[in-house]
């Protein structure tokens, strides 16, 4: 017998001793409770009249307030009303968690229409099928609603509680309410001066639930609710920053020049400053010896325009810049008229509109008259007529308008010699125009159009360009590769023209200059012409007669001539099709001084310790940028889009996402691949090293978070684990400061959180992160940063945020080509911020450099860089941005409050 009762004596001793020690933790977590319950009443007295409690039927506390239990366990909890937090089945044992001094436990769970639905994992409104149950505080007694009646179904509400529960679970949810009081503050003014005992609404209504808990806020996008969990120090949202920060952004530095897609951008002014425009901005670059640095320049910037420059006219004073912009919506969707802008280079002030609402889509080409030192100012807009007008500039006003032509315009200008002749150019023509005043009334003069005939010679597909020579002849450069030279010629009886003129324009020379288009011709002061080809990239001087003098070629990887300027002495600046600027001579060649990329933008990383940074995008481009100098450091061909991208902390090796799933590692010095991995075959939206080095997390398109473990210089990567969990695409990710801990948002609004220390798992209970610390918060979706969301946001309306590692502003780039500045924290509704103009497209990335003296914006089609410096408080600098303050730029979040 006793042999045999051995065995089973083991476990059974064991079980009980198991069963003792939960019950010793239990009877411990028991009298914590009643600790907080007896706090929270003190409060209460302290705090409101005798008679409330007796009027908010709160029982008075006594030993023996808590209803019988089952044996072994204590009173209040019972298998189904405890629960870890944790999404998993119902446990008997529970866990303590930091709180407040005197509460072990955390505050309960938000009920009825403030908790999740079953099966919701995230703070957002994504759910997930991998568990069931809804999450909340941690050590907490998850409270039954009561049986509801069949006529007023609610959610979470349980069928499965007995009549004998009932007065328990009732019992319960009152001191789970009065212990939360602890964490919140006592005064109803921190409550939006709402009684939290008498707060409208019933059980299952999310305001009331904020007010009787205080544990979370809820913001909505696209109807769905994004639950956040206030973290423990914070008792009051009033007590939040509020205003706009005190630090500033200034414009520093543009990296990038408009050359893909447009003509007229370049020219130099009486300064020796060389104008040209990207985005909206149009820049006035100082070439070398400035505060750039050693050939870095130094620039400035007229910023005056709403939407995207598209070409340039330098008044004959070579101080007055005309700049014409294209049409475009701005946030709410009404319509920004193209127009053009006349401004003084000088001061930077704008001296007149001209045109508002008289242009269609945009304005295609200007130019200044010559003979009459400026006065007028030609126009043609983008509309299917491409109408041609004539401006007074003093004035402002309309002298003359016709419909040029259906075909597309690509130059226009005024005879230097006759302001009353003007000259249109583009697909399959030239045109030759006779203006007469009308004696300076609006409106009262004409135009004639008088027809360029090519006669014998081939009529070309296009003529991008054209210039006046001094004996008042035109040479015009076409899509065959030939300079035409025309002359004014007697009107043949046959030869088709307008007017009924007595003389037209004819072709008296030609001469084959190029292989391909010519798609820029300048003349110089010596009187010689320099010609710029596509197909070649040469650089062609020519002579009398067309003889050429001499000549020079692009390098391929800068793309065909663009544009040409004359600068000092024989100093040439020559724009190319690859967005670049360059600078040099024909006999020792050019070196660039303004580089850019050439498709749209998206990935952006700042070096860990130096005031680099490194871009990539659509053109498969990866480039490495010198902040302090304001130059490109070294680039190479990825062969595949690039989309993210990500420093060791060593700063050693570079991690690029592409299009495609794979991810490389580069040496930032030999720029050589270290290594080259796949995962899935969806594209990759985020790449984070951890702050230790240690890990290196990958956010794709597949919905998983790939974790590899990293060698100290970062060059090897082994794979660590995945994090699986996410409904949507992966869209933004944070490490905490510890190492361990990823905070995620996916594409349907999820915030999820994960320990990856602990094997990549997710934590379901997300109160338990409200008070951890992350290392850099790139997440547009948390507490901390739900106040820089607009009014009626569809959830695509932020595409970037970051915080500087000072942790006082937070930059957000939004999908309305504008970079705001917050306060950090942003947690209030409607949180005002500085607002900052300049990109021409969606802002897709913000990242601050090492030591947040400068932020940098990419814009996304424009292809643009801005380099903005960061000023303190009382700082010098321009005037700041005027703080956003209509609704529509007011960043709101429906709070359940």
């Amino acid at each position: 017998m006793d042999g045999a009762g051995g065995p089973g004596e083991g476990p059974a001793q064991e079980a009980l001793q198991s069963l003792s020690q939960r019950l010793q933790v239990q009877e411990k977590e028991m009298e914590l409770v009643k600790a907080a319950l007896a706090e929270a009443l003190r409060l209460l007295r302290l705090q409101a009249p005798p008679t409330s409690l007796r009027d908010s039927g709160i029982p008075a506390p006594t030993r023996n307030s808590s209803p019988a239990a089952p044996p072994g366990l204590p009173p209040t909890c019972s298998p189904s009303l405890v629960s870890r937090g944790t999404q998993t089945e119902a446990e008997v044992e529970m866990e303590p968690s930091p709180g407040p001094p005197g509460l072990s436990n955390g505050p309960p769970a938000p009920q009825g229409g403030s908790e999740e639905p079953s099966g919701t994992q995230s703070e957002g409104g994504g759910s997930s099928s991998s568990g069931t149950g809804s999450p909340g505080p941690p050590g907490i007694l998850r409270l039954m609603q009561p049986p509801q009646r069949a006529d007023t179904p609610r959610r979470n509400s349980s069928s499965s509680s007995s009549p004998s529960e009932r007065p328990r679970q009732k019992l319960s949810r009152k001191a789970a309410s009065s212990a939360n009081l602890l964490l919140r503050s006592g005064s109803t003014e921190s409550r939006g001066g709402k009684d939290p005992l008498c707060s409208p609404g019933g059980p299952g209504s999310r305001r009331s639930n904020y007010n009787l808990e205080g544990i979370s806020v809820k913001m909505f996008l696209r109807g769905r609710p994004i639950t956040m969990y206030i973290p423990s120090g914070i008792r009051s949202l009033e007590e939040l920053p509020s205003g706009p920060p005190p630090e500033t952004l200034s414009l520093d530095w543009v990296y990038g020049y408009r050359g893909r897609d447009s003509r007229s951008n370049l020219f130099v002014l009486r300064s020796g400053e060389v104008v040209y425009f990207i985005a909206c901005v149009v820049v006035l670059y100082r070439p070398g010896g400035g505060p750039g640095g050693p050939g870095g320049g130094g620039q400035r910037h007229y910023r005056g325009h709403t939407d995207c420059v598209r070409c340039l006219a330098v008044h004959p004073d070579g101080v007055r810049v005309a700049s014409g912009q294209t049409a475009g919506v701005d946030k709410d969707g009404k319509p920004l008229q193209p127009v053009v802008h006349v401004w003084d280079s000088e001061t930077l002030l704008k001296l007149q509109e001209i045109g508002l609402g008289a242009f269609e889509r945009g304005v295609g080409a200007l130019a200044f008259s010559v003979a009459d030192q400026g006065a007028f100012l030609c126009v043609v807009d983008d509309s299917n007529e491409h109408m041609l007008s004539v401006w007074d500039c003093s004035r402002g006003t309309k002298l003359a308008e016709i419909k040029s032509t259906n075909d597309s315009v690509l130059a226009v200008g005024f005879s230097p010699r006759d302001s009353s002749c003007i000259v249109t150019s583009g697909k399959s023509h030239v045109h030759f125009w006779n203006w007469s005043g009308g004696a300076g009334v609006p409106g009262n003069g004409t135009l004639t159009r008088k027809q360029g005939v090519f006669g014998k010679y081939k009529k070309p597909k296009f003529i991008p360009c054209f210039v006046f020579l001094p004996d008042g002849d035109i040479l015009t450069g076409d899509s065959e590769g030939n300079i035409l030279t025309w002359g004014r010629s007697l009107s043949d009886s046959r030869t088709p023209g307008r007017g009924g003129a007595k003389e037209t324009y004819g072709i008296v020379a030609q001469a084959h200059a190029h292989e391909g288009s010519i798609f820029a011709l300048c003349l110089r002061r010596d009187g010689t012409v320099l010609s710029g080809g596509g197909r070649d990239r040469r650089l062609v001087q020519w002579g009398p007669g067309l003889v050429a003098l001499q000549e020079a070629e692009i390098p391929e990887h800068f793309g065909a001539v663009r544009a040409i300027a004359e600068g000092l002495g024989s100093e040439l600046l020559v724009g190319t099709t690859k967005n670049a600027l360059l600078r040099g001579d024909l006999a020792q060649g050019f070196s660039p001084v303004i580089q850019g990329h050439t498709d749209e933008l998206w990935g952006l990383c700042t070096h860990p310790f130096q005031n680099r940074f490194l871009t990539c995008g659509h053109d498969r481009q990866l480039c490495l940028w010198d902040g302090e100098g304001h130059a490109l450091a070294w680039s190479i061909d990825l062969k595949e889009t690039g989309l993210c991208a990500d420093f060791h902390p060593s700063g050693a090796v570079v991690a690029v996402g592409l299009n495609t799933g794979r991810w490389l590692v580069l040496d930032t010095e030999t720029r050589e691949i270290v290594s080259d991995v796949t995962d899935g075959n969806e594209q990759l939206s985020v790449v984070r090293y951890s702050p230790d080095g240690l890990y290196l997390a990958i956010g794709s398109h597949d919905n998983m978070i790939y974790i590899y473990s990293v060698s100290s210089d970062g060059a090897k990567s082994s794979r660590f684990g995945r994090c699986v969990g996410h409904s949507s695409f992966i869209t933004h990710l944070d490490w905490s400061k510890d190492g361990n801990f990823i905070m995620s948002n996916s594409g349907d609004y999820e915030i999820l959180y994960w320990d990856v220390a602990g094997g990549c798992k997710l934590l379901r209970n997300r109160y338990e992160s409200r008070d951890r610390e992350w290392a850099t918060y790139t997440c547009v979706l948390g507490f901390h940063v739900y106040g820089v969301w607009p009014d009626g946001s569809d959830g695509t309306d932020i595409n970037s945020l970051c915080r500087s590692h000072n942790e006082r502003v937070v930059a957000v780039a939004d999908d309305f080509c504008k970079v705001h500045l917050f306060q950090y924290p942003c947690a209030r509704a409607k949180a005002p911020s500085l607002v900052y103009g300049g990109h021409g497209s969606h802002v897709t990335s913000v990242r601050f450099t090492h030591d947040d003296s400068h932020l940098v914006s990419l814009g996304g089609k424009d292809a643009s860089i801005f380099q903005w410096r960061v000023l303190g408080a009382g700082g010098a600098g321009p005037a700041p941005a005027t703080p956003s303050r209509t609704p529509s730029l007011s960043p709101a979040s429906s709070l359940d409050v």
